[in-house]
């Protein structure tokens, strides 16, 4: 299917038909914030929102989410949820996360509670049409997107374009085959949006060049920068909570009241949280502030460009507004690390 072009009329339209069909998730007001939840009509949907506060990696790795059934008889049952649904207005640095969790959720070993919701979604990505107070997207190379998603949504003036990439995205947008096809002009005009945004995505100025961060981070070990940021952390892990990139679950097992039976439920964890690196024996492997501190700041500089080949930092801006310390800019810390070393 061409890309097509759409009024926004026609834009409802089309989302109510997939309400009507399908589970949708999409972006949401809440106040004067934003959040992903669950749409039952396309006026709820807020194309125009700058950043929701959790990002929409909620519904591929759930806050909490059950693993497996047992009893007491030793028996057990593993529970995979692979509902279909469709995540409606991702914005490209959260969709380049999500296709960093694509890869480490089948390194290996392949997490299938997690690829069964991946198989199962559909995702729409929207280029971004309002610029948010923290973002730094386009410093990372993430104000635009082109893979891993099923169709791509731009604003151009008073319409949106319509671009279905894969077979699940025209199966979705079939409702539009009889839309008009984009124009030439209408494609240069997304191009030039795109590039717009690769430059308003700056709030805040990287000055180190993305290929030289996990060499700065290596010799960078002793920096006084961990002391003096971590002075003021409270442990909170509000940081990683809301990082599109974090993975990291704790596993426990709910056993019911009746000692009969129980669920396996893994959940959200955050290493900047104090009994996050505790291991038997109540040894911790970092118990001081500064060292999960500076942890957080390897993991997304130097392990996961080890483990992916790609920065686990997006740019979305979503710890610096979450941190109520003012201590979680990546931009400010890797900025002070290149200073010190120049």
């Amino acid at each position: 299917m061409n890309a097509k072009k759409i009024d926004i009329t026609a834009l409802d339209e089309w989302v109510d038909g997939c309400i009507a069909e399908r589970t949708v998730y999409g972006p949401r007001a809440k106040g004067d914030r934003f959040v992903f939840g669950q749409l039952e009509r396309a006026g709820e949907l807020r194309l125009d929102y700058d950043v929701t506060i959790l990002p929409p990696k909620k519904y591929l790795q759930p806050q909490k989410e059950a693993l497996l059934s047992f009893g007491r008889d030793g028996k057990f049952e593993s529970v995979v949820d692979d509902s279909p649904f469709v995540l409606f207005g991702v914005h490209p640095y959260d969709m380049v996360a999500i296709n960093q969790m694509d890869t480490i959720f089948t390194l290996d070993d392949e997490d299938v509670h997690y690829t069964a919701r991946r198989k199962n979604a559909v995702i729409v990505v929207n280029d971004v049409e309002t610029v948010s107070a923290n973002v730094f997207a386009g410093c990372m190379g993430t104000a635009t997107v082109d893979k891993g998603f099923d169709i791509l949504l731009t604003r151009i003036g008073d319409a949106y374009l319509v671009d279905a990439r894969t077979d699940k995205g025209e199966e979705l947008a079939g409702a539009l085959a009889d839309a008009p096809d984009a124009s030439e002009a209408d494609i240069e005009d997304r191009k030039k949006i795109q590039e717009k945004n690769t430059e308003l995505l700056k709030k805040h100025d990287l000055k180190v060049p993305l290929s030289e961060l996990p060499g700065l981070l290596a010799g960078s070990m002793e920096h006084p920068v961990w002391n003096e940021k971590s002075r003021t952390c409270y442990s909170c892990g509000s940081c990683n909570l809301v990082c599109p990139t974090c993975y990291c679950f704790d596993v426990q097992d709910d056993v019911d009241w009746n000692l009969e039976s129980g669920t396996r439920c893994r959940s959200w964890d955050a290493c900047l949280l104090r009994d996050f690196a505790t291991v038997a024996g109540d040894h911790n492997f970092r118990r001081r502030r500064s060292d999960r501190y500076r942890h957080r700041y390897y993991r997304k500089g130097g392990y996961m460009p080890e483990k992916i080949g790609e920065i686990g930092c997006v740019g979305c801006g979503r710890c610096v507004t979450a941190c109520t310390a003012k201590i979680a800019n990546p931009v400010e810390v890797f900025n002070a690390l290149l200073e010190k070393a120049q």
